[in-house]
């Protein structure tokens, strides 16, 4: 990740009370709804004096980049959108997780919401790392408070923008995004749903094959290739080192045609986006940077659905 962060400011955003160590919040808190975390994120750029950012979310942390880049378009210059979940709780999901608060405790829960079954019976590792960080580390009452919230979240109405029907009136993301999902993960049928509401033309969907529900830690190198494909999509860092390939630098452009080559379907067209000028940020939960003044990329988002 060297080559991309040597080009961006990176910033990393907790929701309230989530951060390592966090004291409990006094008794009858009001803990903010999804949609209120949502509004907090431009407050932390004005006072970082950032302009916009690519925004990296997992889970509740894509949902809530995702609701900001509907209501702060302008803001949002990309979305790196791990296991996201687009749809509120059915009433039925409601009741499961409620019976399952009731007789299971909130690490266990936790795990599950981020794993599969087989992934918690194969990867004991794994599953016992991050049983220890979430119990050790993560305030217990502060998650229970967040876990509610995010189970109370509201669909995001975003739906899939058609030519001559709703491309002017439709509600979906203005940006490029990338969608990523293990294909072991709990959360593929969520993010297959999200793909089908977004636009074709600037929507990537990613399938981490032989991974589960956290990517970036089981295939952290495929990953990173993917973003920084997405970046130089969106007209970023014009040179990036594969390492796979040689010890070269590869054109942005040449990137591009290989991304195509690997892909499994490619439906959408590229168009030349000169670089940018603008001042950004890049966060765990949002960020960007620009590139250098003078050069002219032909590496539009693509629109393709990609396993790797």
């Amino acid at each position: 990740m060297q080559e991309i962060t040597h080009h961006f400011a990176v910033c990393h955003v907790d929701a309230p009370g989530q951060q390592e160590g966090a004291p409990p919040f006094p008794s009858g808190y009001q803990y903010p709804s999804m949609d209120e975390l949502a509004e907090m994120l431009p407050a932390v750029l004005t006072h970082l004096n950032l302009k916009s950012f690519i925004g990296i979310g997992l889970g509740a942390g894509a949902y809530v980049l995702s609701r900001c880049a509907l209501s702060h378009p302008d803001l949002v210059e990309g979305l790196v959108l791990i296991n996201v979940d687009p749809c509120a709780k059915g009433w039925i999901d409601w009741a499961a997780s409620k019976f399952s608060g009731w007789t299971t405790n909130i690490v266990d829960i936790v795990l599950a919401h981020h794993f599969g079954h087989e992934e918690l019976q194969a990867n004991l590792d794994l599953i016992q790392t991050y049983r220890l960080h979430i119990a050790q580390d993560i305030n217990q009452d502060n998650l229970q408070l967040f876990l509610t919230s995010y189970n109370s979240r509201k669909d995001l109405e975003i739906e899939r923008p058609v030519v001559g029907v709703n491309e002017m009136t439709a509600k979906t993301l203005k940006c490029p995004a990338l969608l990523v999902v293990g294909d072991n993960s709990p959360a593929v049928e969520a993010v297959v749903e999200c793909n089908s509401r977004l636009d074709p033309t600037k929507t990537t969907l990613l399938k981490m094959a032989d991974c589960g529900g956290l990517p970036q830690v089981v295939q952290p190198g495929k990953l990173t290739e993917a973003f920084k494909y997405f970046v130089q999509g969106m007209g970023y860092i014009p040179y990036v080192q594969l390492s796979h390939l040689s010890t070269e630098s590869v054109p942005a452009a040449s990137m591009t045609r290989l991304m195509r080559s690997r892909s499994h379907s490619s439906s959408s067209v590229g168009s030349g986006e000169s670089s940018r000028s603008r001042s950004h940020a890049s966060t765990h939960g949002e960020g960007s940077a620009g590139t250098p003044e003078g050069i002219d990329l032909q590496a539009a988002p693509q629109t393709m659905e990609v396993s790797c």
